[in-house]
């Protein structure tokens, strides 16, 4: 046998495990290439984000209404004394005055005159008086006699009353004079803080000419204005949050639901008295201001979910729901009341549905997306432990 023989019978065998060893190897190679290929056309999640499932909750019911906070009662303090000189004035808009405290006083020379022209009148009466007493008492005893006519005892009879008349006459002009003076002092005819002045030293006024105005005991009410269909709603003594421009807020209670609505702009007017506002208050609640606010009504059960769990697009909001398939489907609710970060559901889902929380801003509907379970929140600090951190941070 030659050797190009011996060297075709010894490559056929070599030719064969080759082959065989190719064959095994294509399939698996064939089937790798093909998981990848899947792979790579899958569909991939548009985002990762959390869901969750409505939550029941308690939730106030409010009633929103806007107002002027005004003066509880203005008080006008005018001048009782005619055609006398204003001498002092001893108070000014903002200061706090009390029941009975003098706030102007009057030039009391020409009163002061008048008072001791109206003291010797009296004095004058009662001497005359005592003159004519005297007659009828001497008159009486001699009406037996006969030494004086009944015409002369009736006489000195009526000198006798007419005396005690003018006595009276004279008292109640000294009494009027006395009125006088006490009128050159004007008080405050309640506590309260002045809200207006017109007086001014050396002015001449007459009587009735105002002088002052006073908010009456600093109270402040709150007008607000709600309309007829809410008027029901609001019952006096009623809880009312009111809220000043710079957002400081008092808690007042309502005292009177008005009986009328204007015809013109078919509101109600509902007053809520407010308390006496102290430190920054003060400076924040002025009467003629205008102030916002809410009224308590109570609570009531509502269906919540997170705030961003609700997007808005276009002037209605949605929430997105997880389906099993892993995408989410876009669903129109109504919303209602908002608590802290929580926005009560109307409408549109029910208490089971699984809504997308984290991310929800940034889907459409139909997204692919990659479910994971939210981070809990770490849990708050007992009092006993947030007492050990101060002290330590100290």
């Amino acid at each position: 046998m030659t050797s190009h023989t011996m060297n075709k019978y010894v490559l056929k065998p070599l030719a064969l495990i080759l082959l065989a060893a190719f064959a095994l190897h294509a399939p698996l190679s064939m089937a790798d290439d093909k998981k990848d290929k899947d792979a790579k056309d899958a569909p991939k999640a548009a985002l990762t984000v959390t869901t969750a499932k409505p939550s029941a909750a308690r939730l106030p019911i409010t009633l929103t209404a806007n107002g002027n906070v005004t003066a509880w009662q203005e008080a006008s303090i005018g001048s009782e004394s005619n055609g006398l000189r204003l001498t002092d004035v001893k108070v000014n808009v903002g200061d706090v005055v009390r029941k009975g405290e003098v706030l102007a006083t009057f030039s009391a020379d020409t009163v002061n005159a008048d008072l001791a022209q109206a003291r010797a009148a009296v004095m004058e009466a009662e001497a005359n008086a005592a003159e004519a007493e005297a007659n009828a008492a001497r008159a009486r005893s001699l009406e037996t006699t006969g030494a004086l006519s009944a015409q002369q005892i009736s006489q000195y009879m009526t000198a006798e009353q007419t005396g005690k008349a003018r006595i009276a006459s004279a008292k109640a002009a000294l009494a009027t004079q006395q009125l006088r003076l006490k009128y050159t002092q004007v008080v405050a005819p309640d506590s309260g803080v002045i809200s207006a002045r017109t007086a001014t030293v050396g002015a001449v006024v007459g009587a009735g000419t105002e002088l002052f105005r006073m908010i009456r005991q600093g109270r402040l009410e709150w007008r607000a204005e709600v309309t007829a269909a809410d008027l029901p709603r609001i019952k006096p003594g009623a809880s009312a949050v009111v809220k000043a421009a710079n957002g400081a807020e008092l808690t007042g209670k309502v005292r009177m639901v008005a009986p009328t609505i204007d015809p013109q702009s078919r509101y109600a007017l509902v007053y809520v008295d407010l308390p006496a506002p102290k430190g920054a208050e003060a400076n924040a609640f002025k009467a003629g201001m205008f102030a916002s606010g809410r009224f308590e009504l109570g609570a009531s059960d509502a269906m919540t979910v997170p705030q961003q769990a609700v997007a808005v697009r276009d002037g209605f909001s949605y929430v997105f729901r997880l389906n099993p398939d892993k995408r989410v489907s876009r669903i129109k609710v109504q919303t209602g009341r908002r608590l802290s970060d929580r926005i009560e559901i109307l409408g549109g889902i029910d208490a089971g549905t699984q809504v997308v929380v984290s991310g929800a801003g940034f889907l459409n509907d139909g997204d692919l997306v990659h479910n994971v379970a939210a981070i809990a929140p770490p849990p708050a600090p007992t009092p006993a432990q947030a007492a050990a951190k101060a002290a330590k941070a100290k």
